[in-house]
């Protein structure tokens, strides 16, 4: 297991909303907060530090008071450029582990980080998972990532790698299972009826 301080909790905000019109997903309002400062709120006492993944002017989230990272490989090649991006800032604070989660999954577990910690005494990647009916739902975006493979991510995505779970596959991935009832902590919003489905859940 390892400490809060050696995590860097890395919120993955390039997604280009396609389903609810285009724009930041994350600033979609809940209640008197938004998506993303949802996923701020409950990440920030998990983790040493916090930064957000997005390309584009960052200047739009300045108000968050998070340094805003660009993909480190040209093409935006989907979450796992902003998990090297998060690798790379994480190796320069001295932290050893990127705990990501998307701008859109706004009722996070408060033991996330210790839970996915437990997981790497059987393996060097920890994915999040909602317990399923059958099979858990694994959540690839949802994990803790060591920075200690962050080359050779880097070097996967210069191969054209674009999967997450392709890429953590070559290195032994376990889940970490929540459990769904009242709520899957993982649900994300995607569409104009998940964000009322949301709302309804904020509400209580």
């Amino acid at each position: 297991m390892i400490g809060t301080d050696d995590m860097l909790g890395l919120i993955l905000a390039g997604g280009r909303a396609t389903r609810m019109g285009g724009g930041d997903k994350g600033r979609l309002a809940l209640g008197s907060a938004t998506l993303v400062e949802s996923v701020i709120g409950r990440l920030k006492p998990q983790v040493g530090a916090l930064a957000l993944s997005a390309n584009g002017d960052p200047a739009r989230f300045a108000d968050l008071g998070l340094p805003v990272l660009a993909d480190s490989v040209p093409g935006q090649p989907g979450p796992l450029a902003g998990i090297l991006a998060g690798m790379d800032l994480a190796a320069r604070e001295g932290r050893s582990h990127v705990l990501s989660a998307a701008a859109d999954t706004p009722f996070l577990p408060p033991d996330l980080a210790q839970r996915l910690s437990f997981g790497l005494s059987e393996a060097p990647v920890v994915m999040a998972a909602s317990a399923g009916t059958g099979r858990p739902i694994r959540q690839p975006v949802i994990g803790l990532w060591p920075v200690a493979l962050r080359e050779d991510l880097r070097a996967a995505l210069n191969e054209g790698v674009s999967k997450v779970g392709l890429w953590a596959g070559r290195h032994g991935v376990v889940l970490a299972v929540w459990p769904t009832d009242p709520v899957d902590p993982f649900f994300n919003v995607n569409t104009p009826e998940d964000l009322a489905i949301a709302r309804q859940i904020a509400r209580g």
